[in-house]
């Protein structure tokens, strides 16, 4: 019975060495792997302890049936002999359990890092997908190639644009001008407005051909003087703004016109001028490719006028203007001075108004009809 109990003894202590007896976890599942190689061990030392154990019953069954002393004896001694081997077996059992048991734990947690390594690879596996989310930044570049596209075009729509009315700089806008007081826009379809202008019906400058009221028409915000083949053209005075001292300014342009037809834009006296004053502050005569501002200021003499040329392209829009003041007279194109006298003998006696004309210079030459458009007439005080 004790040899029992040793045996009994051994296979419980080397099943708590190994951890048989507990129930593993998810994470533990490798260490309770491990753990049976630790229980065959157990089940070899409870064999060795079941060998004494059948040799021990062997001889307390010869006892009881009336052997002699020395077999007594001998069972005896055979009996100390089995306590003594079980005795010697039970430290070495431990022994191996406990040696075994830190071999199964290290094993164990040469396993554990092997898991865990698996996976710390795991998030190397899905470091390409930033790379993927790196590229994707690329993609705007596509719509930027659109951008320079309208900036190429740009360029060629501002040259159309400058020919066009409403551009261009102004000197009423450079000087700070104020407001308009008077003028036309001709944001009118027809003849010219009856209430502003006076048309001419007469024979032309010197003599020369016609001015009829034909010759003019207004039309998508631009009044058009027309001059033909015969010599028959237009010209008008303003109504409007009758005043001594002022700022007139004019959007003006022509065709490739003859150099028979001169455009000139003029301020002429209310009443008639002992001094035969005149300011015509936009004139282009026979040399089509520049444009003069002449200020008349006596009648007869060969120093009767002053004078400035500039050279112009009259097939673009350009704005022209003069400013009358008691100290002088200045004359602008597109904002930049071109021309002015300060001499107070040159100054009109009276009150002055704005006049538009195409006026025809015969030379004997054929004449090429031609034409000038005026997109508006602003007055200033």
């Amino acid at each position: 019975m004790l040899k029992k109990n040793i045996a009994i003894a051994i296979s419980i202590g080397a099943l708590s060495l190994t951890g048989c007896g507990l129930t593993p976890s998810a994470e533990q599942a490798p260490e309770h792997a491990a753990a049976g190689v630790g229980s065959t061990f157990t089940r070899q030392a409870a064999v060795a302890s079941s060998t004494g154990s059948t040799a021990a019953k062997r001889a307390s069954a010869v006892s009881p049936s009336g052997a002699t002393e020395a077999a007594a004896a001998k069972a005896a001694a055979a009996k100390k002999a089995a306590t003594a081997k079980a005795a010697a077996a039970k430290p070495a059992a431990a022994k191996a359990a406990a040696a075994k048991a830190p071999a199964l734990t290290e094993t164990t947690a040469q396993a554990a890092p092997a898991k865990a390594a698996t996976a710390v690879v795991a998030p190397v596996a899905a470091a390409p997908a930033p790379a993927v989310a790196a590229a994707a930044p690329k993609a705007p570049a596509v719509p930027a190639k659109t951008a320079p596209a309208p900036a190429a075009v740009a360029p060629a729509a501002v040259t159309p644009a400058a020919s066009t009315p409403g551009s261009g700089t102004q000197a009423a806008s450079t000087l700070g001008w104020g407001s308009v007081v008077a003028g036309d826009e001709f944001n009118y379809t027809g003849a010219p407005d009856g209430t502003k202008w006076s048309v001419y019906n007469s024979s032309g400058h010197a003599g020369n051909g016609l001015r009829s009221p034909k010759a003019w028409s207004v039309a998508n915000g631009v009044a058009t003087v027309s001059g033909n083949s015969a010599g028959t053209t237009g010209g008008m005075s303003a109504k409007f703004a009758k005043q001594k001292y002022g700022r007139w300014e004019t959007r003006m342009k022509t065709n490739k016109r003859d150099p028979e037809y001169h455009p000139v834009l003029i301020l002429w006296p209310d009443t008639k001028s002992s001094t035969c004053a005149e300011i015509d502050y936009a004139e282009s005569t026979s040399e089509t490719a520049l444009v003069k501002f002449f200020l008349h200021y006596a009648c007869s003499g060969s120093s009767k006028q002053t004078y400035a040329t500039k050279a112009v392209d009259t097939t673009q829009w350009h704005n022209y203007a003069v400013e009358w003041t008691p100290t002088g007279i200045t004359g602008y194109i597109d904002g930049v001075k071109t021309f002015t006298d300060t001499n107070p003998a040159h100054q009109p006696s009276g009150s002055m108004h704005q006049t538009l004309q195409l006026d025809w210079f015969p030379d004997g030459s054929s004449l090429t009809p031609s034409q000038m458009q005026v997109d508006w007439v602003r007055v200033y005080k």
